[in-house]
């Protein structure tokens, strides 16, 4: 019960259990999960989401075989089916739990079953909780997911401007790469905004960019504008949720922010915007 349970599913996977016994092991795996996540164990969930549904699908599959043995398929198809059907009702993951099922099988003549038992469970899980076991997790720490929309509709969300920084000196478009990349040595995030001969901002430039072009020795005395990037954006009266959002997608450390007008007027980076989003908790 406390360890992954892998050869335990397999024999169940396998019809190796009866009935009786398939029912014990769900039982006891539910309530050893439960006490390892609810006392802040280290625990996961997906191992375990397989091994319940494995036991309940193949109790279920054993049940069906003794009251129509003709009609019943295999005992692992039902295992199969309902190590989905769980792990897509704990995680809310519908597509997720089809393709993983399908990777760990290479079963494919399950499908129309395996993609009905996940829907329905899915649609359980929406109407019985709005949190999934991940979500609830966070929850106990004090991060509520599902906050964040009503905070933004009532204008309470500290703002961009709240945690922005002030914008790094800009680099030249026609500056060469080697020039840049002393000042990107100096930049503690590894990257700088790029701005024409006017003062207007053409984007940004990275030192992995920059590294890469001068690798081969060829291109030290290379513009910088040819290595410009157009970069992701935030303004300045976006929520700070968003913002977070946009700085994890871009994959860098941080982002320009403009102002109503599309003018950069700061920086917005990891530390800054985890301040703003404490102080304001």
């Amino acid at each position: 019960m406390y360890g992954v349970g892998y050869p335990v599913l397999e024999n169940a996977v396998n019809g190796h259990y009866l009935v009786g016994f398939l029912v014990v092991l769900l039982l006891a795996k539910m309530l050893a999960t439960s006490l390892t996540i609810g006392i802040g164990g280290s625990g996961g969930v997906f191992a375990p989401s397989l091994f319940v549904g494995a036991m309940l699908g193949a109790a279920f599959g054993e049940a069906v075989s003794a009251v129509a043995p003709g009609s019943a398929g295999p005992v692992g198809a039902y295992a199969l089916i309902g190590m989905g059907a769980v792990f897509a009702g704990a995680a809310r993951a519908p597509i997720t739990a089809v393709v993983i099922l399908f990777e760990l099988t290479g079963e494919y003549s399950i499908i129309l079953p395996l993609m009905t038992a996940i829907v329905l469970a899915t649609g359980l899980s929406h109407a019985i909780s709005a949190d999934t076991v991940y979500t609830r997790k966070l929850l106990r720490r004090g991060v509520d997911l599902g906050r964040r929309p009503e905070v933004v509709a009532q204008g309470g969300s500290p703002q961009v401007r709240d945690a922005m920084q002030p914008l790094p000196s800009p680099v030249l478009d026609t500056a060469a790469l080697v020039e840049v990349a002393r000042a990107l040595a100096a930049e503690p995030h590894g990257i700088l905004p790029v701005v024409g001969q006017d003062g207007g901002f053409l984007g940004v430039i990275t030192a992995g960019g920059v590294f890469e072009a001068l690798a081969d020795g060829r291109h030290d005395h290379e513009a910088v504008g040819l290595l410009t990037q157009i970069p992701t954006t935030v303004r300045v009266d976006d929520p700070l949720g968003f913002a977070g959002e946009q700085l994890a997608r871009a994959s860098v450390a941080a982002v320009p922010v403009l102002d109503s007008q599309d003018q950069v007027v700061g920086w917005l980076d990891e530390r800054s915007l985890l301040l703003a989003r404490t102080a304001n908790a």
